[in-house]
């Protein structure tokens, strides 16, 4: 398995992560632990290799959501209850959004949530 992709879903999550203001030590902990996790999965799956980047944000949601908060929250939303963003396709990919789980709406390509217009542009293209 190619280490660079490993290292791609990090770089990714981990700037969601810090566009959402998140990126303390136990969720960068929790991402270091799904990118382990992943790698192992990877290895026994090579044809997955599309479905990495959006199965390590799935990961750390879930990890997050037991110990700390909903990450990510839909910022898009102004009425309505608190929700968050969810990673589309289920299986993680290829190509993972985050979609608004009330309006199903993209909200960005992972690794995009700080850069909304850099978000359109890669979605379209």
């Amino acid at each position: 398995m190619d280490d660079s992709l490993l290292l791609e879903a990090r770089a990714r999550v981990l700037a969601d992560l810090t566009a959402r203001q998140l990126a303390t030590a136990p969720a960068v902990s929790a991402l270091d632990d799904a990118c382990e996790s992943r790698l192992w999965w990877a290895s026994q799956w090579p044809q997955g290799a599309p479905y990495v980047a959006g199965l390590v944000a799935q990961d750390v949601q879930d990890a997050l959501f037991e110990t700390m908060a909903r990450w990510p929250l839909c910022l898009a939303c102004e009425d309505g209850p608190v929700h968050s963003l969810y990673i589309s396709p289920d299986l993680g990919g290829p190509d993972p959004v985050w979609v608004c789980e009330e309006t199903g709406e993209v909200a960005a390509a992972l690794g995009y949530l700080g850069r909304p217009s850099a978000a359109r542009g890669r979605l379209s293209g």
